[in-house]
């Protein structure tokens, strides 16, 4: 007589574990919750790492903490921060943008003239805006339709730009006096925040919003992911890498205008070594330079332990060569811990303990430690 068995799906594993569906269920909902706190990991060391720079500042000098040096350090920060999240939706694809630095030279040289010749101040922005949009699809068209690699393409770029800043300049200095101007991205303020403050925390929210919450931004981290891959899904790769290049243009031009309404002037000299500021401050928030990975709100968190660490420099009176080195040795502990997995690999050596010395041979613990060696019976 045959007895038919039904087997469920699942009830294989099922009946192998101890647990039974209990177990299955737990273990289902578990990975969920450990993506997310993996997610989380970064930008907590990282904010851990800021916390611990403001204590150092704190202690180191009396001035750290002072109204007037936190509006400042906020103040500056508000651009390269702006920088940063234009730099991380490259980063985010696999690419880099060198050009942002001069991007925001030229920015500033071209609303400083504008404004000197009459124009109105909102047309002076507008402007600016364009000409910054046109260098970001330079680089676009460099890298999606020439095939340059983004490296070569922006630096390309960054000289063209610069040149263009210098010659467009023509003088030392272009003065700013546009009232209205000065207002709107560096006096005001908007709900007790000053403007640039207000300028930058949008910017990086709607910045937080399309790269989580959208198909565009999802389809940047698949771009950077496997951008071969993404070719064959049928996403549209070359689109958004033009896309990104145009956004990261076009916020260095942002960055430019405030950079200009702090400092009251049009110059070339402006901006020179803020690419670098930005791609620290988006590697330090934890992105990786292959693509794939990183989230705005952590680039712009990074930015702040790079002007942090300055600002405390600055503030006890450290020179500029002996700040390199402390600099330079800071990020890399912040991008060790937040994105290099140090945490991880910490734990795990501090898991597996000292290592047995060479000269000992390993033992076996089946083998007896002592008396004649075992013989093969005979019978």
């Amino acid at each position: 007589m045959t007895h038919s068995t039904t087997t469920t799906p699942g009830s294989a594993n099922g009946s192998a574990n101890s647990g039974g569906g209990a177990s299955t269920t737990r273990s289902s909902a578990t990975p969920g919750l450990l993506d997310r706190a993996k997610a989380a990991l970064p930008r907590s060391y990282l904010l851990i790492v800021l916390v611990g720079i403001i204590v150092i500042g704190f202690i180191a000098t009396p001035d750290f903490l002072t109204v007037r040096n936190a509006t400042n350090v906020i103040s500056f920060s508000a651009i390269v921060a702006v920088l940063a999240v234009g730099q991380f939706f490259v980063v985010l694809t696999g690419g880099i943008d060198l050009s942002v630095g001069s991007t925001v030279a030229i920015s500033t040289v071209v609303s400083a003239l504008l404004m000197q010749q009459g124009v109105p101040a909102g047309v002076a922005v507008i402007a600016t805006l364009v000409v910054a949009a046109l260098v970001g699809l330079l680089n676009g068209v460099l890298v999606v339709v020439l095939g340059l690699a983004p490296f070569i393409a922006t630096l390309a770029t960054l000289s063209i730009v610069q040149g263009a800043s210098y010659i467009i300049q023509s003088t030392s200095l272009i003065s700013i006096s546009n009232t209205s101007f000065v207002q709107w991205f560096s006096d005001g303020a908007w709900l007790g925040l000053p403007n640039p403050v207000s300028i930058f925390l949008v910017v990086m929210l709607i910045a937080a919003f399309v790269a989580k919450y959208t198909t565009f931004g999802r389809r940047l981290y698949a771009i950077g992911g496997n951008r071969e891959a993404a070719r064959l899904s049928g996403l549209p790769v070359s689109r958004d890498l033009m896309t990104t290049y145009i956004l990261s243009g076009l916020l260095a031009g942002l960055a430019g205008l405030l950079a200009a309404a702090q400092l009251l002037q049009g110059s070339s000299l402006i901006g020179q070594g803020y690419e670098l500021d930005a791609i620290a401050a988006v590697v330090v928030g934890g992105a990786s330079l292959f693509g794939g990975k990183g989230d705005p709100i952590s680039a712009v968190i990074g930015c702040f332990v790079i002007s942090i660490i300055t600002n405390v420099m600055n503030l006890i009176g450290i020179s500029s060569e002996p700040q390199l080195v402390i600099k330079g040795a800071v990020i890399i502990i912040a991008v060790f811990l937040s994105s290099a997995g140090g945490v991880a690999r910490i734990r795990s050596a501090l898991r597996r303990g000292p290592r047995p010395s060479r000269g000992a041979p390993p033992q076996n613990p089946a083998a007896p430690t002592s008396g004649p060696a075992a013989t093969p019976s005979t019978t």
